[in-house]
């Protein structure tokens, strides 16, 4: 599928109404997960579309070639459920790596260390891995699983030992299961900092959205008192400006905070349009009533989708009273 430019080959930006320009894409290629973490949202989409018909590799490489030929979108990211259950992941790599800057995984890491080599070779520059605790009752208990945290912490090495770096290390801090474990997960940090013989890894400390299952509400750790505490350690504190991350740099290791949800710069500076496991354009992480469908590997209905979900996209959140 070639791409058709105007006369001048320039590219138009895709913005929605709010002046909000979309710089990158996030595909969940699956529903399906080896896990089943407490607090997962699975990109906001329902648990019940487990077993419905997931997006063709075709498909996801022509979105993104259409994206990158005509809107200059050519930064990725895949997620899930476990993007590492497609068994095409490699190839769909490969297929979009010609007319992308930056192709990025967030993964569970249960199947990492066996992939890792391939993804590298085939043009994938680094992952996120989901680390929520380094015991392993608590590690059971968070994942609602049985004896995996030696394979993914395998898996990390792995991910660094094949160069997909900077890894970044996914801890939802919960109340009362894994808030004081801080400190171990950045010494870890540290660790694969000299595994890699440099800033290899970056801890990311996330908030729990306890929009999509408000049973929640009890794990929800106060963010200030982290960022406190993290404050009063860090040699070296920096803010990202995209979404107003703050970076703590502890010890040597770098921990940023991500919490979306109290963070007023975040819906604001949205530049991202998800892409669903069942091949629709998802236009906000926590709505599911405005998604727009993407039917056919055709450049002309898939630059027409793109330009009709920037008419859904809101400002900003609000749930309904």
């Amino acid at each position: 599928m070639e791409p058709i430019r105007g006369a001048s080959g320039d590219k138009e930006r895709l913005v929605d109404k709010h002046g909000r320009e979309i710089r990158s894409l996030r595909f969940a290629l699956t529903n399906r997960c080896t896990l089943n973490c407490i607090y997962c949202h699975r990109e906001g989409e329902s648990r019940e579309k487990k077993d419905k018909a997931e997006i063709s590799a075709e498909l996801v490489i022509a979105i993104a070639r259409v994206a990158s030929a005509h809107f200059d979108i050519r930064k990725i990211k895949f997620s899930g459920g476990e993007p590492l259950m497609r068994t095409d992941l490699v190839d769909i790599v490969q297929g979009m790596r010609p007319f992308e800057d930056e192709i990025s995984l967030t993964t569970n890491g249960l199947f990492l260390s066996a992939y890792a080599a391939d993804l590298a070779d085939a043009g994938l520059d680094r992952v996120n891995v989901s680390l929520d605790s380094l015991r392993e009752e608590r590690y059971n208990f968070i994942t609602r699983s049985k004896s995996n945290l030696p394979q993914v912490i395998e898996g990390i090495y792995a991910a660094i030992d094949a160069g997909l770096t900077p890894i970044k290390l996914n801890m939802v801090l919960l109340k009362g299961i894994n808030e004081d474990e801080i400190a171990d997960i950045v010494r870890f940090v540290q660790e694969c900092n000299t595994r890699g013989g440099g800033p290899v890894a970056i801890l990311q400390l996330i908030e729990l959205i306890p929009s999509f299952d408000q049973s929640l509400l009890n794990y929800k750790t106060d963010f200030a008192e982290v960022e406190d505490e993290l404050k009063s350690k860090a040699s070296t504190v920096k803010t990202r400006e995209l979404h107003r991350r703050r970076k703590y740099v502890v010890d040597g290791a770098e921990v940023e905070v991500v919490h979306p949800l109290d963070n007023t710069e975040f819906c604001a500076n949205c530049s991202r349009l998800r892409i669903t496991s069942d091949g629709k354009i998802k236009t906000c992480l926590l709505r599911n009533d405005n998604l727009v469908p993407i039917e056919q590997v055709d450049e002309q209905h898939i630059l027409h989708q793109l330009k009709l979900a920037m008419w859904y996209r809101a400002p900003f959140f609000a749930p309904k009273a």
